[in-house]
């Protein structure tokens, strides 16, 4: 048969299944698989850039660039075809009147910000959206800046040998969040006139910016390019390198998209391999009459291929161009729901969806058409013949493998994909096992049922693959829809719970011991609360072992790695871990090991630099040596807001070293006043405004979380998919024995109840593992993964039971509602 009339018949196989129904549920399979695939995965990809987006505001851009000297052309040659900005950074002593403050001056050319805006109060009302700085001979000041100055909108600032006009009071800034250690007031005025008032001059120490913005790929090339040029005093700066509470919230946002995109290529999955296996069976009497009339085995396979192929190819095609529209959709409410802006739809959900729908083809659909060729021709005389092929298996298995490795590279993390697809194989294996059990207790005691209840309970043990496949992929499907729910109601609230409404908007530093009770005493009457304060030295990481080491030791291990080695640490002593800290390695000292010298490290920190259990780790101090041995590693909750450290001490570590102390507080709007008493009381102390970042940590939280509502809407949909093609695989059969029972004299109450039984059983099944997989998925990826708290949650999962048992007799009913309302002959020749 030459390979145009080979086509040409394939097509046609192709229309005639369509036209006959018997393509259609797969066809609606494979197209509502892709569709939800293709949705999520659009809907989570805008919303992962649209935050990383938002995370980028507290940069002013998408990468920054800092030095100590102005940004050499070499360099700014790097970032052709990207917005760029400046803005320089110096200290200088302000004046308004006869009061002069040192502040931190801030000169800004009139593109910055990239990203994000100035939030800016005017004489003529509140500017929301403001970009570029203060216009030539005007300056702008912050809230503390016009506290501490004592100016107001056109006070006269004296800058150098400029007198400028203040024009506006900065009421949020974009990249505030970033710095917020940098304490002093903020002015901030055009680099022109910095340039004039004569503070720009040999010896002056300014810290220089390049903020630059533009699409995620060029920015990523421009970065990759310009590490290995950076020289002494240059530091390149994203929004992975921001504070460890907005990096862990921004992870966490990531994990959880993710986890909802990994679910509905799972359900995709489940619901295409049930419809595959009831086209196949469909198949097999034509390819057994087509062996009779002299059909090679390789005709037989390329015309189900081409069949195959077209229908692929229909599917895909439908699918994207509805997932296109309807993201579209989604993400216009989403955008006003969450007030952010997301960058267009790019290609990669697309061919991700497309990559999921060919792999699952392969791994599911495939065998069971290859099969096909190896069906011998006695099958049209005796139908109890199988169908084998061996090449079938190995397809199947490397579609599987295909599957699988998408599904580990769409996680981006070893351990949401290990949790995931290891409790799904679990999962899978206790359905098999169970319904095998179930089968074979069914044989053995179904002589001794009664009733009408006797045929259902029998058809599963008659029917002992169909039953095994059909329980299982019930079993599966309902597993990920609770896992998915679990997602939605339970693990997002814990995270955001992890947000405590009275969290410190506040960080108080600089603390002496000698003003330790006089600052509780004043802050208990201004109901600031009860302070908790922390002692703190800085100090500087010397050796390792006893070997000396540098931020050059750790280049091997990122650029991250290399800033951290080469900074000042922040540490402090504790007689004993604060309740956001969890000891996950290593045993941490008691009352009676406190005087001995001892480190505890945060287990991340510990990973990046390669510190283990058992490293002595020595600092310097000012001048004195400290060193002491790791001891316990531990997971540190940042999103408490409560003063943490990479690294503490017991008490005998940081025993005889001069301390400052810290501490955070909860200052409402109203009590700023009690703020501005506290530094005039205690002149030294210095008050760090951590709002801006618990505004955004917040945020985001919310912001995934409304997202994963509507991813929830649409992987839903994938999960009705799954049932109704589980229950859709054997309806012919079951149509078959009802019929067969009617011709036999059965009533229809004993028919239907019959039916429901068996549907009872299977959901019972099938629902009781989907319990026990989806809970112990959910504790694995929270432990795991996301480091939330975990307990089941017993009312979800029993309704859930409750809900896929009534489902599944539901949908099994209405399936079979024809054995009853077609009369009884119709029926059989149809499935003749």
């Amino acid at each position: 048969m030459r390979v145009r009339d080979l086509l040409a018949l394939g097509l046609r196989q192709f229309r005639r299944d369509l036209n006959s129904g018997e393509a259609r549920v797969l066809l609606a399979a494979l197209v509502l698989a892709v569709f939800s695939v293709a949705t999520v995965s659009f809907i989570t990809d805008r919303a992962q850039n649209a935050l990383a987006l938002e995370s980028n505001r507290l940069l002013g851009g998408d990468a920054v660039l800092r030095a100590d000297t102005p940004i050499p052309d070499n360099l700014k040659a790097l970032g052709k075809g990207l917005e760029q900005a400046e803005v320089w950074n110096t200290m200088s002593m302000l004046r308004v009147g006869d009061d002069m403050r040192l502040s931190d001056l801030r000169a800004l050319d009139g593109a910055f910000p990239l990203r994000g805006y100035y939030r800016l109060q005017t004489a003529a009302g509140i500017e929301p959206q403001r970009r570029g700085g203060p216009a030539a001979g005007e300056v702008w000041l912050s809230r503390s800046g016009v506290s501490a100055l004592g100016a107001d909108l056109g006070s006269t600032l004296a800058v150098g040998s400029l007198n400028l006009r203040v024009s506006g009071i900065v009421l949020e800034e974009p990249d505030a969040a970033m710095d917020y250690f940098n304490t002093a007031p903020r002015a901030f005025i055009s680099i022109a006139d910095l340039n004039a008032s004569g503070l720009v001059q040999p010896g002056a120490r300014i810290n220089y910016r390049w903020v630059l913005a533009g699409a995620a790929s060029d920015v990523r090339s421009f970065t990759e390019a310009v590490k290995p040029q950076l020289g002494r005093g240059q530091r390149l700066e994203t929004a992975s390198d921001a504070r460890p509470e907005l990096r862990t919230a921004l992870d966490r946002a990531d994990r959880f998209l993710g986890l909802a995109a990994l679910i509905s290529v799972v359900l995709a999955s489940v619901a295409i391999a049930m419809a595959a296996r009831q086209y196949s069976e469909r198949h097999l009497d034509h390819a057994a009459v087509l062996r009779c009339l002299g059909a090679r085995q390789a005709q037989i396979a390329s015309l189900h291929g081409i069949s195959m192929s077209a229908l692929a190819a229909l599917a895909i095609t439908i699918a994207l161009v509805a997932a296109y529209g309807v993201q579209a959709l989604a993400v216009m409410q989403l955008e006003k729901i969450l007030g952010v802006e997301t960058p267009a739809a790019g290609f990669a959900p697309a061919w991700f969806a497309a990559a999921v729908g060919l792999t699952v083809l392969i791994a599911f659909v495939l065998p069971p058409v290859l099969a096909l060729r190896r069906v011998p021709a006695l099958r049209v005389l005796r139908r109890d013949l199988p169908a084998t092929e061996v090449s079938a298996w190995v397809t199947g298995g490397l579609g599987l493998a295909g599957l699988l490795g998408l599904l580990w590279w769409k996680a981006q993390s070893a351990a949401l994909a290990s949790s995931l697809l290891g409790g799904l194989i679990v999962a899978f294996l206790a359905l098999t096992l169970l319904s095998a059990s179930m089968i074979w207790v069914l044989g053995r005691f179904r002589g001794r049922l009664r009733g009408a209840a006797r045929f259902g309970l029998a058809n599963i043990s008659r029917r002992a693959t169909s039953s095994m496949a059909q329980v299982a992929a019930l079993g599966l499907g309902l597993t990920v829809l609770l896992l998915l729910t679990l997602v939605r109601t339970d693990l997002l609230g814990r995270w955001q719970q992890l947000i405590p409404d009275n969290a410190p908007n506040r960080f108080i530093i600089n603390i002496q011991q000698d003003q330790t009770d006089a600052l509780r005493d004043f802050a208990s009457a201004e109901g600031l609360g009860t302070l908790q304060l922390y002692p703190v030295v800085r100090g500087r990481l010397v050796s390792v072992n006893d070997t000396v080491v540098t931020g050059d030791s750790y280049a091997d291990r990122g650029d991250r790695a290399k800033r951290l080695a080469e900074r000042e640490f922040n540490l402090t002593a504790l007689a004993e871990l604060a309740a956001d800290n969890n000891v996950v390695a290593g045993k941490v000292w008691t009352a009676a090991e406190a005087d001995s010298p001892q480190w505890s490290v945060e287990a991340s920190f510990a990973e990046l630099l390669g510190w283990k259990l058992g490293d002595r780790v020595r600092f310097d101090l000012g001048g004195q040596i400290v060193e002491a041995p790791i001891t316990s590693l531990r997971t540190v909750k940042w999103e408490s807001f409560r003063p943490n450290f990479f690294v503490l001490g017991s008490p005998g570590t940081l025993k005889n070293i001069t301390a400052s102390y810290i501490t955070t507080a909860r200052v409402a709007p109203e009590q700023t006043a009690s703020i501005n008493a506290l530094v005039q009381r205690f002149p030294n102390l210095t008050v760090i405004d951590v709002g801006a970042i618990l505004e955004q940590v917040t945020r985001i939280a919310a912001q995934v979380t409304e997202i994963v509502e509507w991813v929830f809407l649409f992987t839903l949909a994938a999960g009705v998919l799954v049932l109704v093609a589980a229950i859709h695989a054997t309806q012919d059969e079951r149509l078959r024995e009802g019929s067969l029972l009617r011709v036999m004299g059965a009533r229809r109450g004993q028919v239907r109840l019959a039916q429901v039984s068996e549907f009872l059983v299977i959901g019972l099944i099938a629902g009781s593992v989907a319990v026990l997989a989806a809970n112990g998925i959910a504790g694995s990826i929270a432990k795991g993964v996301f480091d939330l708290d975990w307990q089941p949650d017993y009312s979800t999962s029993g309704l859930t039971l409750l809900a896929a048992v009534l489902l599944v007799v539901a949908a099994g009913w209405f399936s079979t509602r024809k054995t009853l309302s077609a009369p009884p002959s119709e029926t059989l020749r149809a499935l003749a």
